[in-house]
């Protein structure tokens, strides 16, 4: 089989090599699958020029979500052979490959008509969305929710979470293009931050009340403009810094205003909580049954593209998912 390795720390065209390498057998408790599609992510760009949190030894194979068919399953498995699974591989053996050995309990059952490249795209983003908003702020039906990168894997997830719990919901984007995939599926109201003030639209729409609920993944001058559009008693969510900056919170303010700033760190709940996240992962497979939530896919690529791929993700000129078919 094929797989692709991090041989040498740098940006992934020198960093990332494809080798042949014998087929991995699953052992008790594991699966092997059959690899139709794996999610490309901005930390897959951190671990390969070593710049991550986890830094394993070299060499190892990057990637944390696939989507595919189970070929063998371990003993004492729960997953059969031949069934359509979404699963999140761990370092130093991830997904860039075309067979994936992966713990059950790493390991999630799709509908047959989920599209592979769909399910790939699937995990982070909406398991991440749906804990943000449905966990942590509360969203309730009617309240007015305002999602910061909305053409983005995480910020796309969240317009279409929020649609489905209800909210009316603003998004923000950089150009045009994004404008109209965020309005594509589901944004109310989208603002272009490059040509306008999105805390002005923000208080024109809300008839000066302010978003109930910030989904802010980019931090850093986004998250201080946040504070003046929130409203009272509202929830800024703080999902991370993609604009590389960490902002911090002048208390007196929260305290006048009287909102919360709420961290969300999914990856922390699900190992905390492992029940509770297949239990989210039924109902938002029940939310893609009924047409409210399917993941946005800016492209898919090959698997010799892989390099490429990962540099068109390092522009930020993309939107949505990008994924890769072996």
């Amino acid at each position: 089989m094929k797989s692709w390795f991090v041989t040498s720390l740098g940006e992934p065209g020198l960093a990332l090599e494809i080798k042949r390498i014998p087929s991995p057998n699953p052992k008790k408790g594991e699966v092997l699958i059959k690899v139709n599609a794996f999610a490309l992510n901005f930390f897959d760009i951190l671990q390969c020029q070593g710049k991550y949190q986890e830094k394993p030894e070299l060499p190892f194979t990057p990637g944390a979500e696939i989507a595919g068919v189970i070929a063998e399953a371990g003993e004492g498995s729960i997953f059969k052979e031949g069934q359509h699974v979404l699963a999140v591989p761990k370092l130093p053996n991830g997904g860039f490959a075309e067979l994936v050995v992966v713990k059950d309990e790493d390991v999630f059952p799709i509908p047959e008509q989920l599209p592979f490249n769909q399910a790939a795209a699937f995990y982070i983003t909406y398991h991440t969305a749906y804990y943000a908003l449905k966990t942590k702020a509360l969203l309730r039906e009617g309240e007015t929710l305002l999602v910061h990168a909305g053409s983005g894997g995480v910020g796309s997830a969240a317009i279409q979470i929020g649609k489905a719990l209800g909210a009316k919901v603003i998004a923000t984007a950089g150009s045009e293009e994004k404008v109209e995939k965020c309005k594509e599926i589901g944004a109310d109201f989208v603002v272009n931050y490059r040509h306008e003030d999105f805390v002005q639209r923000v208080k024109e729409e809300t008839g000066g009340k302010g978003a109930d609920v910030i989904f802010d993944p980019v931090g850093g001058d986004v998250f201080q403009k946040s504070r003046k559009c929130i409203a009272f008693n509202g929830r800024l969510l703080v999902i991370g810094f993609a604009g590389g900056t960490i902002p911090e919170v002048p208390m007196n303010h929260v305290l006048i205003k009287n909102y919360s700033v709420v961290g969300v760190h999914f990856g922390y709940f699900a190992r905390l909580f492992p029940e509770k996240v297949r239990q989210v992962h039924a109902e938002l497979m029940e939310f893609y049954k009924d047409g409210k939530i399917a993941p946005l896919i800016y492209r898919s690529y090959n698997f010799d593209e892989v390099p490429k791929a990962l540099n068109d993700l390092g522009t930020r000129k993309t939107w949505g998912k990008i994924v890769v078919n072996p």
